[in-house]
């Protein structure tokens, strides 16, 4: 279940810009006191590579769709993006091949399973049944252009930089360790091949995802890229388009349905802003027209999402008025206007 102590913080809803950089810088230092003594969560050890990460690390930044950037603690700290990777290559994937395709294809439903879930895959036909999942992820990488996996790979890494505003480089020691561990990702792989649901060899897809998720980025680096999708797919700090806004509309309303594996329901509930998290710690939100936060914290609870990172976005959307379900009753105009 999902946890926070954030709702003793005052619900502001703001529909228009965020408050004075002063306000933003203050309550995301607030946030980072507030949470940085959390202890609850485990590391994940299922990579091994990923089981070495020191818990104490805790890093928060937001970046504005005018792209000012605040950030506090460890938001410079480099870890490998894993399935936050999903989000943006489903972007670029919806950019490549259109809208209707990737819902044919791939789908756009919660599985209400885990994320590496193959019983998900049995009960619909071999459907991947949406991106943020692996198997819908694995499928999703192989609709990236190129003729070859290396230059499907390519596409990954330029694309992503693209999101970042600079090159993002591959961690050797996580891909490694991911590669000779991800005998369920092959499985599935295989699976999705068997019911037609996979273009390209399985072997050289599942290739291709793994190193997709053993890129190196920071909270920065993700607070920027979320930014871009809350800019209508314009890079904030670089100014380069990236995607469409229809592509950042419909990646953004897949992340509010699907992003937060199971527990996407309690997180729309509680914090309501489309988001996606990885196992090595870390965890972006994004505020459509506002910007977006990057956190990192490798603590997980058990659906795979950080502890300190969950509650630092429950309380920053509350603070900050990011809630995208959070309103005001509209300003009577005058008597008449109401009977």
């Amino acid at each position: 279940m999902f946890e926070t102590d954030a709702l003793d913080v005052p619900q502001r809803a703001l529909t228009g810009d965020l408050p004075a950089e002063s306000r933003v810088a203050g309550l995301l230092l607030e946030a980072h006191e507030r949470y940085a003594g959390e202890q609850a969560g485990v590391v994940a050890d299922y990579i091994p590579a990923l089981a070495e990460a020191d818990p104490a690390l805790f890093g928060l930044s937001l970046t504005e769709v005018d792209g000012t950037v605040h950030r506090v603690g460890d938001s410079e700290v480099p870890f490998s993006i894993q399935s936050i990777s999903k989000a943006f290559v489903l972007a670029l994937v919806c950019e490549e091949i259109g809208h209707e395709e990737v819902h044919r294809i791939v789908g756009v439903n919660n599985t209400g399973l885990p994320f590496s879930s193959v019983i998900a895959l049995e009960l619909n036909h071999g459907s991947p049944m949406n991106p943020m999942v692996n198997a819908g992820a694995i499928a999703t990488t192989a609709l990236m252009p190129g003729d070859s996996a290396e230059e499907k790979w390519e596409a990954v890494r330029e694309g992503l930089s693209r999101f970042a505003g600079r090159r993002l480089e591959l961690d050797e020691r996580v891909l490694a360790s991911e590669s000779a561990s991800n005998h369920r990702n092959q499985g599935i792989a295989d699976l999705l091949t068997s019911y037609g649901r996979l273009l390209g060899d399985p072997a050289e897809i599942v290739d291709v995802y793994t190193r997709q998720c053993s890129l190196l980025v920071t909270a920065d680096d993700l607070a920027v890229m979320g930014a871009t999708l809350a800019d209508g797919g314009v890079n904030p700090v670089t100014g380069q388009r990236v995607v469409s806004a229809e592509v950042c509309r419909d990646t953004l309303s897949v992340l509010a349905a699907c992003g937060m594996y199971e527990t996407s329901g309690e997180w729309l509930f509680e914090i309501g802003l489309p988001a996606k998290s990885g196992v090595s710690g870390g965890i972006v939100a994004i505020a459509p027209g506002k910007g977006a936060l990057g956190t990192f914290s490798p603590p997980l609870d058990a659906a795979g999402n950080s502890v300190r990172g969950q509650r630092a976005c429950a309380f920053l959307s509350r603070a900050l008025g990011l809630n995208l379900f959070a309103s005001l009753p509209h300003p009577v105009k005058g008597a008449a206007t109401r009977e």
